[in-house]
């Protein structure tokens, strides 16, 4: 029993670490080397062991290839055009590099569709968040940095085109993991008492 208690305090310890040690890292700082295959997989499994009643998992992980970077990177500039058509040559181009930064960019869809069971929409963005968070975790674990982007263009219908989103498959944001190129102290996080309250 000693040795479950003294297991159960280290694993205490190392949950805490893990969790309030993690921090968004700007695309920007994330450079290579990015995790490996066998990292890669780590990542995307701890996605699985997020909550997920009915076990439908709701949501889906889709890693843009380098090949397929110059692809997003024409949507970003194009989308950019269409927003702004006074958009200068060189604003145009750092829309277009946004889909290069970092060594594994990842596009995370909740699928929404409840046509084949009975889950409420909040759920399954509750499951999608929580396996968004888990990728986070253990990327953190294995020494990387991360961070979430999202955008306009994000959740415009050529971002579904491009990606063959499904029907009622929601884009939620962009995941970038890779080495953190320049260190940054932690922000200060909010005070449980600033967000929780007994009814």
């Amino acid at each position: 029993m000693i040795l479950a208690s003294d297991n159960l305090d280290s694993l205490g310890g190392f949950a805490h670490a893990l969790i309030h040690s993690r921090q968004h890292v700007s695309p920007k700082r994330l450079i290579a080397p990015g995790p490996n295959l066998s990292q890669k997989l780590e990542i995307l499994n701890a996605a699985g062991a997020a909550p997920d009643h009915g076990k439908v998992t709701p949501w889906h992980f889709y890693e843009v290839s380098p090949e397929s970077r110059n692809l997003l990177g024409d949507l970003f500039a194009d989308a950019l055009i269409a927003r702004d058509p006074s958009a200068t040559p060189t604003q145009i181009d750092e829309a277009k590099q946004k889909a290069f930064r970092g060594p594994l960019l990842l596009l995370a869809t909740a699928k929404l569709n409840n046509e084949l069971d009975n889950i409420p929409e909040q759920e399954k963005l509750i499951s999608a968040g929580c396996a968004i968070q888990n990728i986070l975790l253990m990327a953190n674990s294995l020494g990387f940095g991360s961070g979430l982007s999202s955008g306009k263009a994000l959740y415009s219908q050529k971002m579904r085109e491009l990606f063959l989103l499904k029907d009622k498959e929601e884009p939620l944001c962009f995941i970038t993991i890779g080495t953190i190129s320049v260190h940054k102290p932690n922000k200060q996080r909010p005070d449980a008492n600033s967000y929780s309250s007994v009814f």
